[in-house]
């Protein structure tokens, strides 16, 4: 249980200590939106699975991946050349579209939604698996002040492909390596479960 609260604790501590505030323009971001919308749709509700939907997301966690990729932070082939000319103010200006934008809800698959809610609200005390509403809320909205994201309706297969990444350590852009430390006690039919659980929420 200490290790549960130590995790909730770092979750306020280490999403304020690394803050970019987004500061944009939703209206210059949407005249700037052309090039993601092959990947992410115009309104940022993408229709491909692997890829994430942006709509609805918070602004300043949307910033912060569009920093971590220019960077090399969040190591990614396809992002590196998408963000390779965007200023600083117009990563700000998609940032506050993509957040502006009603999410479109997806339903989560029937037979795996029971372990995948037990997961996500309860976690796994016995392997030491915090729940991940201590995160990101008991809806999935998560936290937009410590720039934790938002999860509900987040494609399962996206979230499946990122829990895995973590997990074998190919993403570490999380702060304090929470996400690294949790996906490592995960195993596949865990991750398929609370990513399907996730992509239901509303």
């Amino acid at each position: 249980m200490k290790k549960f609260v130590v995790i909730a604790a770092a979750c306020a501590l280490f999403g304020s200590a690394t803050a970019v505030l987004a500061a944009g323009d939703a209206t210059a971001g949407k005249a700037k939106s052309a090039t993601c919308a092959a990947c992410h749709n115009p309104d940022g509700n993408s229709t491909i699975p692997q890829n994430p939907n942006l709509a609805g997301q918070g602004a300043d966690y949307l910033l912060k991946q569009l920093h971590d990729f220019k960077s090399g932070a969040r190591p990614n082939a396809i992002m590196v050349g998408m963000v390779a000319a965007l200023s600083p103010q117009d990563m700000e200006d998609l940032a506050a579209y993509f957040s502006s934008q009603p999410v479109k809800h997806a339903a989560a698959d029937p037979t795996l939604a029971p372990v995948g809610e037990a997961l996500f609200r309860g976690g796994d005390l016995k392997e030491g698996i915090p729940a991940c509403t201590a995160c990101h809320g008991v809806s999935g909205a998560g936290n937009p002040a410590a720039k934790f994201p938002m999860l509900a309706a987040q494609h399962a297969e996206y979230t499946e492909i990122q829990l895995k990444a973590f997990r074998a350590m190919e993403r570490n852009n999380d702060a304090g390596q929470m996400m690294r430390e949790i996906a490592a006690k995960l195993t596949d039919p865990q991750i398929k479960a609370v990513a399907s659980y996730i992509q239901g929420l509303q």
